[in-house]
């Protein structure tokens, strides 16, 4: 499976910004799916994810109560909506899906190419 992550951007403390992932080459519907992000010169930390069929939902502790993950399967596309943002939300996003649990970041063995996310203060 093949996924473009998209919708990054620059946004004030407290803004909010949508993220999309678009998957191709694949039956969307039979991955977990999830998203990762990587600040300068931390490693690559799990976000949220979504079971296959959008009936459950893994968070960081960093994000929950601020960011929503949610997937179409119609449209092939799994999403993160993120409200509150912090400047120490800002990282490079990446969306992952895996074969296996939608919770255990190490399952996730696909990877798309990463969407800067900059949150001034």
């Amino acid at each position: 499976v093949q996924l473009q992550a998209s919708g990054g951007g620059w946004v004030q403390a407290g803004g909010s910004l949508r993220l999309s992932c678009a998957a191709s080459g694949g039956t969307f519907s039979s991955y977990a799916m999830g998203w990762f992000r990587q600040a300068p010169g931390k490693e690559r930390a799990f976000v949220a994810g979504i079971h296959r069929g959008g009936g459950g939902t893994s968070y960081a502790g960093s994000v929950k109560g601020r960011f929503t993950i949610s997937r179409d399967n119609d449209k092939n596309t799994v999403y993160l909506r993120m409200n509150s943002l912090k400047p120490e939300d800002t990282a490079v996003y990446y969306c992952a899906a895996s074969k296996g649990s939608y919770a255990a970041p190490h399952h996730y063995e696909y990877w798309g190419q990463g969407t800067q996310v900059t949150v001034s203060s």
